[in-house]
């Protein structure tokens, strides 16, 4: 993160501070102000750096080793992506700089990556402070490197990409354009698109109507779009006039009277004016929760009518595995004990129609049996987690080795890890190598692994069959020769072997056809059939 650059601006004492490594630890910005002590900020709390204040001659030595500052009062340093933004007085004189800390998290994108494959124009948005620009800037980077796409980023405040000319690596191989004052961003996306020939364009901050037009203009152009809006939830940009486009707008319609009664609504009700610019919406809630409108259109259609939107929810546990979730579809004019109620019933309707418990663990326990159980080796959970759930298949990712049915790994990584090799070969665990850790590799080589588990749990099923039907064979013909040699001519009783249900029902069809009376016994968790002479 280059910190050590960022706190050799700051004057010496507010240095000495951060000369300990565990005060670096989750810092967010330092807070340098006139006339006040200096603050560190950290994520759950504020620490007073130094009990002396700031003087006019620390801010102006800061202020000295940095660059100029722009129209937007903010400065970076170099290569690096900490900013530095400033307070004025009225005599524009900086009275005080807020010295935020830049950081490239890698690995924020696992939550969305199946949304920015897909090729759709995705908006996000959330708080300050939750992270927008930091996963903006991931997403740029996974685009241009996993992906091969051509991405342009609009970096108007230095923000995405850091201060300089030679952008930052932490946005891989994707190109930056920069913005020389706030005011013309919406010419440089423009510019973006007829000059450059992006297949992806990133913006951080989408805040004007030209800039909400100019968003529009582009993806009508067909290039897909990653920007950032202000606003916590979908819900506030229908509010805010200047950015309700970007979801579709909104217009007042009158229904006629018949209309208005099928609706059971007023006459004039509010209804979407336009294709969203966005086809999916992003709610970044907290850093590890987050909110995914998959079809924004939908969502605005189902607000506007009253109605309580059902997004779906996916959480980052701490295991790294993401947990998704959805929402139930309630009017948001119903009342919570109505909505009780409303819950209520519905599951007294479909009580009939539950299965016991005891079938529900049969179908679980088989279920389990036959889901393939993949330990990665040198491949992250993460990817092959995300194709599993797309996918929808008879797959789970598993930590250890005794759990495994097959093993996924890279060529490179295998040949370093020769006691995974043994345990394996011990075990008698197959092994599927793959070039690389890339998504479309991953998924090649579970399609592989499933369609091989497939054809061998339906070659297994056949010889099941089989044999099923072998001791059904076997089973009616110990009770045709004990009818017909014991019971019936001899007039004794006798006791069958112990067999399933599904037979002892047959077995028992049989004695019936004789006339014969019969009882079934059960012993050792095992049953019999007991048939008695006439």
């Amino acid at each position: 993160d280059d910190i050590d650059k960022l706190i050799n601006l700051l004057p010496k004492n507010v240095q000495k501070f951060f000369s300990d490594i565990d005060t670096r630890k989750d810092l967010i910005e330092v807070i340098i102000d006139l006339g006040r002590q200096p603050e560190a900020r950290y994520t759950n709390k504020v620490i007073i750096i130094d009990t002396n204040v700031i003087s006019r001659n620390d801010i102006e030595k800061t202020i000295n080793k940095l660059g100029i500052f722009g129209n937007d009062n903010r400065a970076g340093i170099e290569r690096t992506l900490h900013r530095i933004s400033a307070i004025r007085n009225r005599q524009e004189e900086i009275i005080g700089l807020t010295c935020r800390v830049g950081r490239a998290v890698y690995g924020t994108v696992e939550m969305v990556r199946d949304l920015i494959k897909s090729g759709e124009s995705i908006l996000l948005m959330g708080r300050p402070g939750v992270g927008k620009t930091t996963v903006l800037r991931e997403i740029a980077r996974v685009l241009a490197d996993d992906f091969n796409r051509r991405v342009v980023v609009i970096d108007t405040s230095n923000e995405i990409a850091g201060d300089g000319d030679i952008p930052h690596p932490a946005i891989g191989r994707a190109r930056r354009m920069q913005v020389t004052k706030p005011e013309y961003q919406h010419q440089v996306m423009i510019e973006a698109v007829e000059n450059h020939m992006p297949e992806v364009i990133v913006i951080d901050e989408i805040g004007t109507e030209l800039e909400t037009k100019a968003a529009r203009t582009i993806a009508e152009r067909g290039v897909q779009l990653i920007a950032t809006a202000h606003g916590n939830c979908i819900e506030n940009l229908i509010k805010n006039p200047t950015l309700s486009d970007l979801v579709g707008g909104i217009q007042s319609v009158t229904l006629g009277d018949e209309e208005a009664r099928r609706r059971h609504t007023q006459k004039t009700v509010l209804e979407r004016a336009s294709e969203p610019t966005f086809t999916i919406a992003v709610e970044i809630k907290t850093r590890n929760s987050w909110t995914i409108h998959k079809d924004v259109a939908k969502s605005i259609d189902v607000h506007l009518r009253g109605q309580q939107n059902t997004p779906e929810n996916r959480l980052l546990g701490d295991d790294g595995e993401i947990i998704y979730s959805k929402e139930r579809n309630l009017p948001s004019k119903v009342s919570q004990k109505q909505s009780i109620s409303m819950l209520n019933k519905n599951e007294k309707f479909s009580k009939p129609f539950q299965i016991n418990n005891h079938e529900n663990k049969e179908k679980s326990e088989l279920k389990e049996s036959k889901m393939l159980k993949i330990l990665c080796c040198g491949i992250s959970p993460h990817i092959c987690n995300e194709i599993i759930h797309k996918h929808n298949l008879d797959a789970v990712c598993v930590t250890e080795i005794n759990d495994a049915s097959v093993i996924l790994s890279l060529r490179k990584v295998l040949s370093n890890k020769q006691t995974i090799r043994k345990e394996a070969h011990k075990l008698k665990i197959p092994i599927l190598v793959i070039k690389s850790d890339s998504f479309h590799q991953v998924q090649r080589g579970l399609n592989r692994l499933i369609k091989r588990n497939k054809s061998y749990i339906e070659s297994l099923s056949s010889k099941n069959d089989l044999l099923d039907q072998e001791n059904i064979a076997a089973a009616l013909e110990e009770c045709r020769l004990a009818l017909e040699k014991i019971v019936v001519p001899l007039g004794k009783p006798v006791d069958l072997l112990p067999r399933s249900e599904k037979i002892i029902e047959m077995q028992s069809e049989l004695v019936r056809k004789y006339r014969l009376s019969f009882d079934i016994f059960e012993e050792l968790n095992a049953k019999r059939l007991r048939v008695y002479p006439p």
